[in-house]
């Protein structure tokens, strides 16, 4: 399963596009957090470390070509340590200027936890973290009518019988609320 917008993607590649660099950060900073404090780092560090991943990014992504048979994730997880071995590396400097930073230790490995983040547990994160924010976008029954049937699994007959509506409406504003998440966030959602 691809859990990789390909159109977002395109759309951060074009730096301007405020809107489409807001839901990208939304959408992957808990990972990256995720990530930073998997690798031990204190929430401040962590933080930092997530600040530092995305400045590689804007610089990165313009030209990044992504394979759709590839794993984004496991790109931004490559990118993410790298960048938290060069701070270990960085925190280590010698303050004497005589020694030779060559002659210094690598950075201990990080524990490789990242890509091995499931599919299940991205895909709550953006049922949790990223669907509200588009509630605004639908009238709120046919919000609640997708989001009882869809997210929470419940029957259509039921959720009908609950909102006051036909089977068939429920059924509809799964269809468009659906149409509108595969528009709005390409694959990430694609059951």
């Amino acid at each position: 399963m691809h859990t990789t917008s390909t159109t977002l993607l395109a759309r951060v590649r074009e730096l301007g596009d405020a809107d489409a660099w807001g839901r990208f950060v939304r959408v992957y900073s808990p990972l990256l957090y995720s990530w930073a404090r998997q690798m031990g780092l204190r929430h401040e560090d962590a933080v930092d470390l997530v600040q530092d991943v995305f400045a590689v990014l804007v610089q990165k992504l313009p030209t990044f070509d992504y394979d759709t048979h590839g794993r984004f994730r496991g790109w931004l997880w490559t990118v993410t340590r790298r960048r938290w071995v060069e701070r270990r590396r960085r925190a280590r400097l010698p303050l004497d200027p005589a020694r030779d930073p060559a002659e210094l230790p690598d950075a201990d490995d990080p524990p490789d936890t990242g890509v091995g983040v499931e599919e299940a547990e991205f895909r709550a994160h953006l049922l949790r973290n990223v669907l509200p924010t588009l509630r605004g976008n639908f009238h709120a029954s046919t919000w609640q009518a997708f989001w009882k049937h869809v997210v929470e699994g419940r029957p259509a007959a039921a959720v009908a019988a609950e909102e006051g509506v036909s089977v068939a409406a429920v059924y509809k504003a799964k269809l468009r609320v659906t149409a509108h998440l595969s528009r709005e966030l390409g694959d990430l959602l694609n059951r």
